[in-house]
């Protein structure tokens, strides 16, 4: 008998997508109210929210390092030791987004002069304001992820996909309040936004205390240090950290980069990419389901069955990231029309929206979601090296040659990409093969 039938996986594949859905419209709708605000507050909240992506980053790789330990517990039916790791995982995300957030408020006009540099005084006063009050929500984000492990490591992904709704809904309103009726500026959506963390925060917490749930919250596991479960969350949290921080930064030198090529390919690759954002969502809501399904069945020391679920959920994923990405191909000429954009700029979106749906379909179902699968095995240091070798290595000089010296402007960053996630997936494809990752399990 199957330890998931395909019915099961279905139920936790489409919540998530559809959660990755919601955040995705939370962040247009945080741009949309914004931008009514005047250019400055537009400008300060671009600026911070890439700066803020590197926190949700490093408190997403932590809680992805507690989900593999508590799915792998799951897996070998210990749930009270799954129950310690997540109380252990919810003490650890509020020492360290607490100590972020210090940091962060302490020195924010500082941090945000050394990111952005002289920005106009009107900016920067907007991009300290908007820091300075969405720092305040980093616990509540680091709490949520935390909370959202267990869930997901349990396969229970509606109760996360229902609370991200509720907190999609407030942070709307609250948007609309702050902006059209208190006339709040970065104010007006940098509340909202803390707001709606917060009772995520709360709402996740609730239900992971509740006595229905098979793993749960205590509080005298929570203020209890456990330092060899701490080591275990550390050992996966760490290399995802590290990999997401860089892979971040190589983002910011691509942006730079891009910015060399022209106003009109500078337009296209930024219209692009909120399209490829878009088609990523598939490939991107697959992650956590590998976590939840390979970690419990190395857990359970069953890693026939992991080999199997590699392979079936790799099938999943290409088959819902194809179907997926023709889709937002198809429509990409009809979403076009809604932009004031040059007929030029018109067609180099497309072109690049054409290479990265192509390559988004085909190799990154097996450069991101299944190294996930490798990851919830315990093979993270493997992965971590492919990863920072491919996105430095591959993508970035790449990028660089392609790009500059080729002169192929945003057209060689796209394929750039496309090359890196090739590379990795034809990598993380090997090793599975291989069955090296058998011998990395974390428990």
């Amino acid at each position: 008998m199957e330890r998931f039938s395909g019915r099961r996986l279905r139920a936790m594949m489409l919540p998530l997508f559809v959660e990755q859905l919601l955040v995705m419209l939370v962040g247009l709708t945080d741009t949309l109210m914004v931008s009514h605000a005047g250019e400055a507050a537009v400008s300060g909240v671009a600026l911070v929210n890439q700066f803020n992506i590197i926190f949700l980053y490093l408190f997403l790789a932590l809680a992805s390092g507690g989900a593999v330990v508590i799915s792998q517990y799951i897996g070998r039916k210990e749930n009270e030791q799954a129950g310690r790791t997540a109380s252990q995982l919810l003490l650890l995300s509020i020492v360290i987004s607490l100590a972020v957030t210090g940091l962060v408020l302490s020195s924010a006009e500082w941090l945000l002069s050394l990111l952005f540099g002289r920005v106009e005084p009107e900016v920067m006063a907007a991009c300290v304001r908007y820091l300075q009050i969405t720092a305040c929500g980093y616990p509540a984000i680091a709490v949520y992820y935390a909370g959202a492990a267990i869930c997901r490591s349990l396969g229970k992904t509606r109760i996360t996909m229902y609370i991200t709704a509720v907190a999609c809904v407030l942070n709307a309103v609250g948007d609309f309040l702050g902006i059209f009726v208190l006339q709040a500026g970065v104010a007006g959506v940098a509340w909202p936004f803390v707001l709606a963390w917060g009772i995520s925060a709360v709402l996740i917490t609730l239900v992971c205390f509740g006595k229905a749930q098979a793993v749960t919250y205590r509080i005298s596991w929570i203020l209890a240090w456990n330092g060899a479960l701490m080591r275990r969350i550390l050992s996966i949290a760490i290399p995802n950290g590290i990999e997401s921080g860089v892979f971040q930064l190589v983002k910011v030198a691509l942006t730079s980069m891009a910015a060399l090529f022209g106003t009109y390919q500078i337009a296209a690759n930024g219209v692009a990419q909120s399209i490829w954002s878009l088609a990523a969502l598939a490939g991107v809501a697959m992650g956590p389901v590998f976590i939840t399904v390979i970690g419990q069945c190395v857990g359970a020391r069953d890693l026939e069955a992991a080999a199997y679920y590699f392979r079936k959920l790799g099938r999943y994923t290409l088959a819902f990231s194809t179907g997926w990405n023709i889709l937002i191909l198809a429509i990409t000429p009809f979403v076009l029309d809604f932009y004031a954009l040059a007929p030029e700029t018109k067609k180099l979106v497309l072109l690049l929206v054409l290479i990265h749906n192509v390559f988004n379909a085909g190799a990154f179902p097996y450069s991101g979601a299944f190294s996930n699968g490798l990851r919830a095995a315990g093979d993270v240091r493997f992965t971590m090296v492919v990863s920072l070798a491919s996105t430095i290595g591959g993508r970035l000089l790449l990028s660089y040659v392609l790009g500059i010296v080729l002169n192929m402007g945003v057209i060689g960053l796209a394929w750039a990409m496309a090359v890196d996630w090739t590379i990795r997936a034809v990598i993380f494809l090997w090793r599975e093969r291989t069955g090296k990752w058998r011998n990395f399990q974390v428990i």
